[in-house]
This record gives C-alpha cells, sequence and structure tokens, in this order.
C-alpha cells in the first residue's frame, strides 16, 4: 500500500476540474445502474411493508407514492451536485462546499455511523435466516462468514464490489419481476384454479382508505426508511471513469424503476389479497405467493431476503469505507486511513485501512445487537434511527445554496438538472420536516427521532469545537 497525496483544497463550483483521487475507476455503468436500482430493494419492501399494509390498508400504495417522490426529490438533487462535482464522499463533500465544513463533517460521520451500525442488523437477520437452512451452525459462526466474505471482497478490487451487488441486484430485480409478472397473471384469473380478482380487495374491508388519511400517513412513517440506500449510487459514481455521466445515468434510471418496483407490487399485493390478510412481521409477498399456488413460497422469498440483506451488508460495508476515506481526505478523520492499495493495472486503488475501520466498527456493533440486543444496541440502533431523514434535509440544503453558486459560475456543468428548482426543493424540504414532526407525534417513532437528534448535536458541536479550534490556532 502507499501513501495518498494531501487532499487539495475542495473546489468551489467554478473549478472545472474535479480533485483527483487516488481511488481506482473499476466500476462500469451497469454496476452502478443495478446498485442505483438494487440498493433500496431489500428486507424493507420484502418484509417491512405489511405493517404498512396494516396501518394503511390498501392505501399503502398512496402511502409508498409519497415516499418515492421525497426519495426521488431528493436523488434528483444529489443527482445534479454529484454530476456537477463527482467526489467519493458525494454529500458531505457537497454541504461542505456549500454550508462548511461543519456540515460536511457532521452528515458525513452521521451517515458512516448509520451504515456501521445498520450492518449488524443486516448481518445478524441473515445469519438467523441461514442459522434456519444449517442449524448444526450457530448465527454468530455466521454472521463471522459473512463479514469475513464481504470485507475480503471489499479488500480487493472494487470491481468484485460491484460484481457482487450486480448480481445481487439483478436477482433481486429478476424477483421482483415474477412477482409482479404473476401477480398480474393472478388479478386477470390467467393462472390455472384462478379467477379474476377485479377492484373488490381494494374497495372491500372498509375501502380504499380504511383507517383514513392518517393511516396513509402512518404509512408513509413505516416505509419512507425502505428508500435509504440510493445514496450509495453517487458515492459509487467517483470510482467510474466517466462520473458525471455514469451518475447521471443511473440516478435517471432508478427513480423511475424504483417506483414502479415499490408501488406496482404494492398495488398487486392488496389487489390479490385483502389488506386484512396482512400483518406486520410477516412477508406479504409469501401470502400473494402463497395464495395463487406457487409451491415454497416461504423458502422461496427467503432465498430472496438473504440475498437482499447481504446486498445490503455488502453496499453498506462499501459506502461506510468511502465516506470515512472521504472525511479523512479533508482532515475530517485520521490520515492514516488514506492508505490505498498499489495499483497494478485496472486493480489497486482501495482505501483498505478505511474499509478495515468501517468493518471493526461493524463487528463491534454485531457483538453488541448479539450480547445486548434489547439494550445497548437498541439505544444504538435509535441513535440512527431518523439519521437518514437529516441526511436527506443537509441534502436538500446544500443544493439549494451549490445550485446558485454553479449557475453563476459554472452552467455548463449542469448536465442533470433539478426539476422546478428552487420550488420543488423547498417543497422537499418541507415534507422531511414534516414527516419528523409526525414520528414526534407517534409514541414508536419518537425515541428514534430523540435519540438521532441528540446523536447529530452532538456530532455537529464536535464539529463546530473543532472549527473554532482551528480559527484560534495554537494557544
Amino acid at each position: 500500500m502507499h501513501e495518498a497525496p494531501p487532499p487539495a483544497p475542495a473546489p468551489g463550483p467554478s473549478s472545472s476540474a474535479v480533485p483527483a483521487e487516488p481511488l481506482s475507476h473499476g466500476l462500469k455503468q451497469r454496476h452502478l445502474t443495478m446498485l442505483g436500482l438494487g440498493g433500496v430493494i431489500g428486507a424493507g419492501l420484502f418484509v417491512g411493508s405489511g405493517a404498512g399494509i396494516a396501518v394503511a390498508g390498501p392505501a399503502i400504495v398512496v402511502s409508498y407514492l409519497i415516499a418515492g417522490a421525497l426519495a426521488m426529490l431528493v436523488m434528483r438533487m444529489l443527482g445534479e451536485m454529484s454530476a456537477a462535482m463527482p467526489a467519493s464522499g458525494s454529500f458531505s463533500v457537497h454541504a461542505e462546499r456549500a454550508l462548511g465544513r461543519w456540515a460536511g463533517f457532521s452528515v458525513g460521520w452521521l451517515y458512516w455511523f448509520l451504515l456501521v451500525v445498520v450492518l449488524a442488523v443486516e448481518a445478524t437477520a441473515a445469519a438467523q435466516i441461514a442459522h434456519g437452512w444449517v442449524p448444526g451452525i450457530e448465527p454468530w459462526a455466521w454472521v463471522l462468514l459473512f463479514m469475513v466474505v464481504f470485507t475480503a471482497a471489499n479488500l480487493t478490487a472494487v470491481k468484485n464490489f460491484g460484481e457482487f451487488e450486480f448480481w445481487f441486484a439483478s436477482l433481486k430485480v429478476g424477483a421482483i419481476v415474477v412477482f409482479l409478472v404473476l401477480g398480474v397473471l393472478a388479478i386477470l384469473g390467467l393462472l390455472p384454479d384462478t379467477d379474476p380478482v377485479g377492484m373488490a380487495n381494494l374497495t372491500g374491508q372498509g375501502g380504499f382508505l380504511p383507517n383514513g388519511w392518517g393511516g396513509v400517513v402512518s404509512g408513509v412513517l413505516t416505509v419512507v426508511f425502505a428508500f435509504g440506500g440510493l445514496e450509495v449510487v453517487t458515492i459509487a459514481a467517483a470510482e467510474t471513469d466517466d462520473p458525471a455521466r455514469a451518475v447521471g445515468r443511473a440516478v435517471r434510471s432508478a427513480v423511475v424503476r424504483i417506483l414502479f418496483f415499490y408501488v406496482g407490487s404494492m398495488l398487486v399485493i392488496v389487489t390479490v389479497l385483502p389488506w386484512t390478510a396482512q400483518q406486520a412481521g410477516l412477508s406479504p409477498y409469501v401470502k400473494v405467493l402463497d395464495a395463487i399456488g406457487v409451491p415454497s413460497a416461504g423458502q422461496i422469498m427467503n432465498i430472496v431476503v438473504f440475498v437482499a440483506l447481504l446486498s445490503a451488508l455488502n453496499a453498506n460495508l462499501y459506502g461506510s469505507s468511502r465516506m470515512i476515506f472521504s472525511l479523512a481526505e479533508r482532515g475530517e478523520a485520521p490520515r492514516g486511513l488514506l492508505k490505498v492499495s498499489r495499483r497494478t493495472g485496472a486493480e489497486g486503488g482501495v482505501p483498505r485501512r478505511a474499509v478495515l475501520a468501517s468493518v471493526a466498527f461493524g463487528f463491534v456493533s454485531v457483538l453488541l445487537n448479539l450480547l445486548w440486543p434489547d439494550t445497548v444496541f437498541l439505544y444504538m440502533l435509535n441513535s440512527v434511527g431518523a439519521v437518514l431523514l437529516f441526511v436527506w434535509a443537509l441534502i436538500a440544503a446544500s443544493q439549494l445554496r451549490l445550485r446558485a453558486r454553479l449557475e453563476q459560475e459554472a452552467p455548463e456543468a449542469l448536465s442533470l438538472r433539478m426539476w422546478c428548482f428552487p420550488y420543488l426543493t423547498w417543497v422537499t424540504l418541507a415534507g422531511l420536516f414534516g414527516v419528523l414532526l409526525l414520528m414526534l407525534t407517534d409514541e414508536a417513532a419518537r425515541p428514534q427521532v430523540l435519540w438521532s437528534a441528540g446523536a447529530t448535536a452532538v456530532v455537529a458541536l464536535v464539529a463546530v469545537g473543532r472549527q473554532w479550534r482551528e480559527r484560534r490556532g495554537p494557544a
């Protein structure tokens, strides 16, 4: 490994050149597109959507439309900034350029902490599924195996990470496409032993809005976090040959397809079966597949969920390592994390110390989850529960500042533009704060907002304190 060169000061939007980074450019357009497409298709959709249906009924489709629209607008803003100024730190770099070092420091460390804590949830959940298949191997051994395998994959050339994600995402997307086709055939009565369903399940059992618009709002609170993960696309774009073009194509294709897969599959679920047949904790996909006569539906979905969890684990390890590497590049994390592997042709350029630092904290999180899931780890999980919304809000605030500067100083860099600027940006900010306020009124979600706000305040205070000390200089 060799020491990366000291980072240059972050250029303003007027800079036409992207600052050189020692990372490789081993990701292809197909990797990035599938990462954007598959990054958010996970256990939150396959299993967690049952909780949303239980509170919103058929109107969960509207809940997903609202949450998906918020995610799509945030991604469009992030895509605009990343296409104009690609960087491995993505929104952390943009926040620093737009709002100051305190913002870049805060959002970078919060997002890193979010990813390494969620690693533990994904690894533990995948281990429980694997333990069900092979009871002779304890869950902790499965966790160890998963962490070692994906650490090894992330320590080698970045194209290995890209290939893992490409095939993981392909399987998830393929599973949803098959589900949608089977569901539509069942609705039309074209499958063996099925009759046309019609609209009975959308209008019966209390109607389309059985719990009123309050149920729709509760549904939004339940499903909005399922869209987290799209941000990794803009982090990965910095390791492609043409970052600006790659991120633009990935953002354009991903948001539309994800809305189609999420909203489309929800519409199929609540049309094929009465919404009252669903319950929190059980996969609505399994219920539908069982109802239309697909054999071993539970095991099939277990395999899909297992792959989704491993995919998320892999993507989060990658995203966390690049985020902390970017923080080190800007002097916001130990400079020792800037060591990267030597280049050999297309190989090398991997921030191995950043990967190891991220996975080390991931192991700590896993241990806490295994030993104290209802105490220590629960507090950690609550402390990142609403961080995604804070990150999205900072992305929107950064885009408000940077778009105005780019239009004045480098309009040619705006190859991907946010729609109806600045109005939709303000609408997005209002929507995000609205979700946070609604979470405060929800007894189950309130601890997440309060703990996450506390964690954000601590990180922001550290950032402001560091900046104040630097301005004062040596005593």
